[in-house]
């Protein structure tokens, strides 16, 4: 009687793309000194939403000496915050990329009453609302020069709710978590477009009826 055959084996299930994780670096009061300058926050934003960069090319997109961005990329290297990217660059071109995808401020940042911490976290703060508005004014001065579609999809909404901090906590992180799973997702085309999204939430003093 011939010996049986090899038992054939059953195809692998297909194993989903692992997307990178998605790394936040939290502050606490060294670093965001380290961080709290106008143009070292627009470093760090251009090269975590652009990708790796030399010196001479964020000059170029911001507007600043290739002196002043060389000085202030080795600060940001300095705390962690860029490094070297040993994929590009030839002879002594150097090129940088961020060293995380996102930032958050640590538990101390919003207790802490040292006025040099309390003054770094408000440029801090002050910067990146500049930021936004920038953003959003540049989508509006060249929404026309988008496909439809585009300018249907965007969205420029304010609510006004009542809530408790916690509540407001759930609402953000419920926020965050939608945000989260799109960029795992990814685009679902390849020449789709960076979107940028903004969430602001905040109490403000008016009437309570």
């Amino acid at each position: 009687m011939p010996e049986p055959g090899p038992t054939p084996e059953t195809p692998e299930e297909p194993q989903p793309r692992r997307q990178p994780v998605h790394r936040e670096r939290t502050l606490d009061a060294r670093l965001l000194r380290g961080l709290a300058h106008p143009l070292r926050i627009r470093l760090l934003g251009t090269l975590g939403r652009d990708g790796p960069a030399t010196a001479s090319q964020l000059a170029a997109r911001l507007g600043e000496s290739s002196g002043a961005t060389s000085y202030h990329l080795r600060q940001l290297a300095a705390h962690g915050f860029v490094e070297d990217d040993p994929t590009r660059g030839k002879g002594r071109e150097r090129w940088w990329k961020a060293s995380q995808e996102g930032t958050r401020f640590g538990e101390d940042l919003h207790t802490d009453t040292d006025p040099e911490v309390r003054g770094a976290v408000n440029l801090f703060l002050h910067e990146v609302a500049t930021i936004h508005t920038q953003e959003l004014a540049t989508w509006l001065g060249t929404a026309g020069d988008w496909p439809l579609a585009w300018s249907q999809a965007a969205d420029m909404s304010d609510f006004t709710l009542r809530l408790t901090p916690e509540q407001l906590t759930e609402m953000n992180e419920e926020m965050h978590a939608v945000a989260e799973r799109y960029r795992r997702i990814g685009p679902a085309a390849e020449d789709a477009p960076q979107v940028r999204v903004h969430l602001h939430s905040f109490p403000r003093r008016g009437s309570t009826d």
